[in-house]
C-alpha cells in the first residue's frame, strides 16, 4: 500500500497497490484527517479506491507501506503511525490451513494529521547522528528552539523517541489477518472461528493496543462485508514486542519412506505491556497483579503429522519492590510494601491459573546479600496463597550462581532435573499437540513453570532452555524416538534460545543476555567470559544514564502519561453515549465514606521517648504521618542518610497501634519514605489493603537550589477505590525572613515532585500538605509570647506569614487550612511548655501545618497533642472524605443501553435526521456575556447591580464562615484532644466501615480487543 497527503483540508490516503489488488486485495483506501477544533479527534473513512480523487496528492514516502499501528497525539499535534519497512520471518506452523507467517518491523515513520512541519524531518533524521534516549526525554513537548546565536535549531520530530523504539527490531507482526500472533497455539485452536477476527486478541501482548484502539472502534461500526474487506487490505497491524525465530530443518523418516521428514521448529515471545519499561524503573508487581519484564515464551515443533506447543512464563518477583538511587553491581533492593502485598500477590497468580491452569514457580535467586530477602519474602507470600489454590501453585528455589561456582553450568542442567518440584510437575503439566491435518487438540498443557531471577533474564533464559529441551524430548519419545539423536534439531533449538535471551536482554537492559556463549555452544568459553563482563559495564552506564527517557518513551506509547488523551474517532452516537455517561456517574458508582487521620511532626534528629497516644488516634481507616528532622541534619546524614532511626520510628508508631486500649483492628504499614531528614509514612486498616492501590512514593530535594536533601519534600499517592489522593510532608526553607526562599521551595516542590507515568501533585482528587513550612510571624518576639500565653490567636494569625502568602497568592494557591485555635507549636524548650530561652530565643510561630484541597475532604479536626519530645508540638488533622466506586458492569450496560436509545428510530424517522436533531444542553443555565457597553448584571432583572443570592432551603442564616455552636471547631482552645475528636465520633456520619470486607476477587481480563 501507498499514503498519499492531500491539503484543505489535511488529509493522509492510505490507498492499495496494484501488487497488493494483483495478489486478491480488495481496492481500497483507508483517508484520515483531523476533525475541525479539536485535537484529539479524528474523521476516518474507508472507501473505495474508485471514490479518491489521488490526482492532486502528494505521496509522502517512497517506501511501500505495511500497515498503520494507529493514532495518538504528542503536545499540540496528531499522528498516524505506519509501517514503512519489514521482513518476512518465515511460517511458524507450516501445517495450518492457511499460512501462519510472521513480520519483523524494521521502521516506523509518524505523519501529522494536522501541521506540515514534520513531513521531511525523516529524511533529516536518517543523516543526522541518533541521540540516546537520555537526550530525548524532553522531545515530546519540543517545538522551535532557537540556538544562542539566534538562529532557528534543527529540529527534532516529536515522535523520534517512538520512532527509535518501534524501529528496533523487536516488534512482529501477523502476515495475514486471520491469525494471532498475540496468542499462543492452544487458545487459538480454541476459539476455533472466532480466532480469524482482527478484533479478537490477548491484549496483554498487543502493545499498540492503546494507539490503535480508536481504529478498531471504527472497524467494529463497519457493516460485515466493509469489516472483512479492511481485515484483508490489513491497514490495521496488530503488534506484540518480544522475539520470533524459527528453523526449517529435515528430520530422518522412517525406514519405510527414505523421504526425510520436513519440520519447523519456531521459538516466540511475547513481551507483556501492562508492566512495562526498563531494569531499574520497573520492578516487581503493580496493584492489578501485572509484573515487570513479564514474557510469555512458547516453543512449537511443526510436521506434516502433529504440530507441539509448549508454554513458559517469565516475570519479576511479583512483590512492591524497586531499586532507587545510581546502581552499580552491588543493586540495592527496597521492599517498598512489605505488609501489604498480599493482594497484589494474589491478582497475579489468580491471573496465572485462571490462564495456564496450575502453576510452579522456579526461584533462582540467591541465598545471599541482597537477594535473600526477596527470597523470604517470596516464599512467605507463596505460603500464605496456598490457602486459596492449594497445590495448583507451588515453588522450587535453586540458587543458580552458588551451583554453578560448586559444578559449573553443566551441574545446572544435571542438577535442575532432580529436583522434585520440577521433575514431577514436568510430567504432569505436558505439553500441547494437535492434528497437523484437522487442527484438532490431541493433548493439551495443564500448567506451566514461572521462573524468576532478578532480571528475568541471564539466569532465567538458561533454565528455560533447559525446560523447553526436557519437555521437547518427552514429545519426541512419544511420536519418534530416532529424532531425539538429531544434532541438527537441538543446534537450532539451541541458538533459538541463545536469540531470545539476547533480544529480551536488549528491551530490558539495553545489552545483549549472558552466558548466551553456552546456550549456543554448550561450553563456557573464555571469549564468552570477556564478552559478559563488557555486557555487565554497558549494562550498568545504560540502565543509569539512558534509560530514564526510553522509559518515558515507553509510557508514551501505551498511554501511561496521565497528560495523555487518546485519541478518538468523530462519531456523533458514541460522543453522545459518552457526554450521558458523564452526566450520569451516580448511576453506576456509589460512594463510601472514610476517615485519615493526618500528623506532621519536626523530630529535631530525637528517638521516641514518650507514649505517642495524646497525639494518635488509632480509629481511622487511614493514618498519615509526616516527620521533619527525624536525623539530625549533618553532613554525614545529607551524604548517606541512615534509615534506623526511621524504622525505629515505625517500629514504635506500630507498636503503640497494637498496644493501644480497646483495640478493634489491626494497621500494617503501606509505605514510608525519606529523604534525609524529611519521612513519611502511610498506615492502613488490615483490611483495606486489597481495596488501595498504586501506591508510589517520590521525592524532591530543594536544598542547596535542589542538591541537597536537608531540605525538600516526600509525596506517596494511592487510589483508594477509584478516588486518588496525594500527601505530602515537606521541609521548607528556615529563617525568619526568607518567605521568598519557601515560596521558591514550594513551587519547585509542586513543579519538580513527580511520580510515575508522568503523575504530578495536581493530578490527583485530593492533596494533603503536612509540613513544617517554616513560616514565622512578623511580630516582635515579647510580642508574640505575651500574645500566644493570652491565647489572643487572631492577632498573631493576623501576622502570619503562611496566611499571607496564600492570600497575595504567592505559594500554596488553592490550598485550605483548617481553623487555628491552638497556640504556636515552635519553638520549645525540649521537655518542658516553656517558650524557647536559649541564647537565640527565636520567636514562637505556627511553623508546623496541614493544607490541603479535594471537594470530597471534610475537616473535622485539626489541632495539636502536647508531646514533649522535641523542641515542636506535634500537628494533626482529622478528615472525612468521600470515595467513588465505580461498577464497571452497570456503566456497560448503561453505555449498551444510550446506545439503543440514540440508534433506534420511530417508524418513519431516518437516523441521520435524528442524529442531525442532536443537541447537548449546557449544564448552567449562564446569562449572556459582558460587552464593553454593558455588564450582565445591569438588567431590570438586577436593578442598581443587585443579584439576590438564592439560599437552598434548610440552609443555616448567618455567616457562612462561623461554625455552628456545637462544631468542635468553636470549642475552647483549651478543650482536650481527646473530647474533640471523641466529639467527631459522635457525628452522624460513619468513619470506619461496619465490617470487614473480604477482598476483591481480581478483576477480570477481556480476552478480546474488540469494542462494545
Amino acid at each position: 500500500m501507498h499514503l498519499y497527503l492531500g491539503e484543505n483540508p489535511r488529509t493522509l490516503y492510505l490507498v492499495t497497490s496494484s501488487q497488493e489488488e494483483s495478489s486478491g486485495r480488495p481496492r481500497r483506501a483507508l483517508v484520515v484527517r483531523a476533525a475541525e477544533n479539536s485535537l484529539t479527534q479524528a474523521v476516518v473513512e474507508f472507501l473505495h479506491k474508485d471514490q479518491v480523487n489521488l490526482s492532486n496528492v502528494v505521496r509522502l514516502t517512497s517506501r511501500v507501506v505495511k500497515g498503520c499501528l494507529g493514532l495518538i497525539c504528542i503536545a499540540e499535534d496528531m499522528f498516524l503511525a505506519v509501517v514503512t519497512s519489514a521482513t518476512d520471518m518465515g511460517n511458524v506452523r507450516p501445517s495450518a490451513d492457511s499460512p501462519e507467517s510472521v513480520a519483523k518491523i524494521h521502521e516506523v515513520n509518524f505523519y501529522s494529521l494536522t501541521s506540515s512541519r514534520w513531513d521531511d524531518l525523516s529524511v533529516i533524521g536518517d543523516a543526522l547522528p541518533s541521540p540516546t534516549f537520555a537526550e530525548q526525554a524532553d522531545l515530546m513537548s519540543m517545538r522551535d528552539v532557537r540556538d544562542s546565536a539566534g538562529q532557528p535549531a534543527v529540529l527534532e520530530h516529536p515522535c523520534l523517541p517512538l520512532t527509535k523504539i518501534l524501529s528496533s527490531g523487536s516488534f512482529y507482526y501477523a502476515l495475514g489477518s486471520y491469525w494471532d500472533i498475540s496468542s499462543r497455539l492452544s487458545e487459538r485452536l480454541a476459539r476455533g472461528d472466532a480466532a480469524k477476527d482482527v478484533g479478537t486478541f490477548d491484549e496483554r501482548f498487543v502493545w499498540n493496543e492503546y494507539i490503535v484502539r480508536s481504529l478498531l472502534d471504527f472497524r467494529e461500526r463497519l457493516d460485515v462485508q466493509e469489516r472483512e474487506d479492511l481485515d484483508r487490505c490489513q491497514f490495521i497491524v496488530l503488534a506484540i514486542q518480544g522475539y520470533v525465530g524459527l528453523f526449517t530443518l529435515p528430520l530422518p523418516a522412517p525406514p519405510t519412506d527414505g523421504s526425510p521428514t520436513i519440520a519447523t521448529i519456531s521459538l516466540i515471545s511475547r513481551l507483556g505491556s501492562k508492566r512495562a519499561g526498563t531494569r531499574f524503573n520497573t520492578r516487581g508487581v503493580d496493584d492489578d497483579g501485572h509484573t515487570a519484564n513479564f514474557v510469555e515464551t512458547e516453543t512449537i515443533l511443526s510436521t506434516d503429522q502433529h504440530c507441539f506447543s509448549y508454554i513458559q512464563a517469565r516475570g519479576s518477583v511479583p512483590l512492591f519492590w524497586e531499586q532507587q538511587g545510581l546502581q552499580t553491581f552491588g543493586q540495592r533492593i527496597q521492599i517498598t510494601r512489605p505488609h501489604a502485598s498480599q493482594p497484589a500477590f494474589e491478582r497475579h497468580f489468580a491471573h496465572l491459573t485462571e490462564e495456564y491452569g496450575k502453576v510452579h514457580a522456579i526461584n533462582l535467586l540467591g541465598s545471599k546479600d541482597h537477594e535473600a530477602s526477596l527470597t523470604a519474602a517470596y516464599a512467605r507470600h507463596l505460603q500464605m496463597a496456598k490457602s486459596l489454590w492449594g497445590d495448583d501453585i507451588g515453588i522450587t528455589h535453586f540458587d543458580f550462581h552458588h551451583a554453578v561456582r560448586v559444578g559449573g553450568h553443566d551441574s545446572v542442567v544435571r542438577d535442575l532435573r532432580r529436583l522434585e518440584g520440577v521433575s514431577s510437575n514436568i510430567d504432569q503439566y505436558g505439553f500441547t499437540m494437535c492434528d497437523a491435518s484437522s487442527g484438532e487438540i490431541i493433548t493439551e498443557q495443564k500448567g506451566i513453570f514461572r521462573t524468576n531471577c532478578l532480571d528475568c533474564l541471564d539466569r532465567t533464559n538458561f533454565v528455560q532452555d533447559i525446560m523447553s529441551r526436557n519437555t521437547l524430548e518427552q514429545y519426541l519419545l512419544l511420536v519418534r524416538r530416532e529424532w531425539i539423536h538429531s544434532n541438527v534439531l537441538w543446534s537450532y533449538h539451541r541458538e533459538l534460545w541463545a536469540e531470545n535471551g539476547d533480544a529480551l536482554s536488549r528491551i530490558y537492559a539495553g545489552t545483549g543476555a549472558l552466558n548466551t556463549s553456552f546456550t549456543r555452544s554448550g561450553k563456557r568459553t573464555l571469549a564468552g567470559v570477556l564478552s559478559d563482563a563488557t555486557k555487565s559495564v554497558s549494562r550498568a552506564y545504560i540502565n543509569n544514564f539512558q534509560d530514564k527517557g526510553k522509559q518515558v518513551a515507553i509510557d508514551l506509547f501505551l498511554g501511561n502519561l496521565s497528560n495523555q488523551t487518546q485519541v478518538t474517532i468523530f462519531d456523533p452516537i458514541h460522543d453522545s453515549v459518552r457526554a450521558a455517561l458523564e452526566s450520569r456517574l451516580p448511576e453506576y458508582s456509589t460512594t463510601r465514606n472514610c476517615s485519615i487521620f493526618v500528623g506532621t511532626w519536626n523530630l529535631n534528629g530525637k528517638p521516641p521517648s514518650e507514649s505517642l497516644l495524646p497525639w494518635l488516634f488509632p480509629r481511622d481507616n487511614m493514618l498519615v504521618l509526616g516527620f521533619q528532622e527525624i536525623v539530625p541534619l549533618t553532613a554525614q546524614q545529607i551524604v548517606q542518610t541512615d534509615p534506623e532511626k526511621r524504622r525505629m520510628w515505625e517500629t514504635r508508631i506500630l507498636q503503640t497501634l497494637d498496644q493501644r486500649p480497646k483495640k478493634q483492628c489491626d494497621y500494617v504499614l503501606l509505605r514510608s519514605e525519606q529523604l534525609v531528614g524529611t519521612a513519611l509514612m502511610v498506615l492502613v486498616k488490615t483490611e483495606l489493603t486489597a481495596i488501595i492501590r498504586n501506591v508510589e512514593a517520590t521525592t524532591r530535594k530543594t536544598g542547596l537550589r535542589g542538591m541537597s536533601g536537608n531540605k525538600g519534600a516526600v509525596g506517596i499517592r494511592l487510589e483508594y477505590h477509584d478516588t486518588s489522593f496525594c500527601f505530602i510532608t515537606a521541609h521548607l526553607a528556615a529563617g525568619h525572613g526568607n518567605i521568598e526562599e519557601r515560596n521558591a521551595d514550594y513551587r519547585t516542590i509542586v513543579n519538580g515532585l513527580h511520580f510515575l507515568r508522568g503523575k504530578t501533585i495536581d493530578s490527583h482528587d485530593n492533596v494533603v500538605w503536612l509540613a513544617d513550612t517554616n513560616y514565622r510571624i512578623d511580630f516582635e518576639n515579647d510580642v508574640v509570647r505575651s500574645l500566644a500565653l493570652a491565647d489572643d490567636l487572631d492577632t498573631l494569625l493576623a501576622a502570619d506569614q503562611l496566611k499571607q502568602v496564600i492570600d497575595s497568592g504567592s505559594a500554596f494557591g488553592g490550598y485550605v487550612e483548617g481553623p487555628i485555635l491552638f497556640r504556636p507549636t515552635y519553638r520549645y524548650d525540649l521537655g518542658t511548655d516553656n517558650y524557647d530561652t536559649s541564647e537565640k530565643m527565636r520567636i514562637p510561630a505556627w511553623t508546623d501545618r496541614i493544607l490541603y484541597r479535594g471537594t470530597t475532604l471534610d475537616l473535622s479536626v485539626y489541632s495539636r497533642a502536647e508531646l514533649r519530645g522535641s523542641d515542636h508540638r506535634p500537628v494533626y488533622a482529622a478528615f472525612r472524605a468521600t470515595v467513588h466506586i465505580i461498577d464497571s458492569a452497570k456503566k456497560e450496560a448503561l453505555s449498551r443501553l444510550l446506545l439503543e436509545n440514540v440508534t433506534s428510530t420511530a417508524p418513519g424517522e431516518k437516523l441521520d435526521e435524528k442524529l442531525a436533531a442532536l443537541t447537548f444542553s449546557s449544564t448552567h443555565d449562564l446569562p449572556p456575556p459582558s460587552s464593553d457597553t454593558e455588564a450582565w448584571w445591569s438588567s431590570p432583572e438586577h436593578p442598581d447591580g443587585v443579584v439576590p443570592l438564592q439560599v437552598p432551603p434548610g440552609a443555616r442564616a448567618g455567616n457562612p464562615f462561623d461554625s455552628p455552636p456545637e462544631s468542635p471547631l468553636s470549642a475552647s482552645p483549651s478543650s482536650s484532644d481527646e473530647e474533640l475528636f471523641n466529639h467527631v465520633l459522635s457525628l452522624p456520619v460513619p468513619m470506619v466501615p461496619t465490617k470487614k470486607a473480604p477482598p476483591p476477587p481480581p478483576p477480570p481480563r477481556a480476552r478480546t480487543g474488540s469494542a462494545a
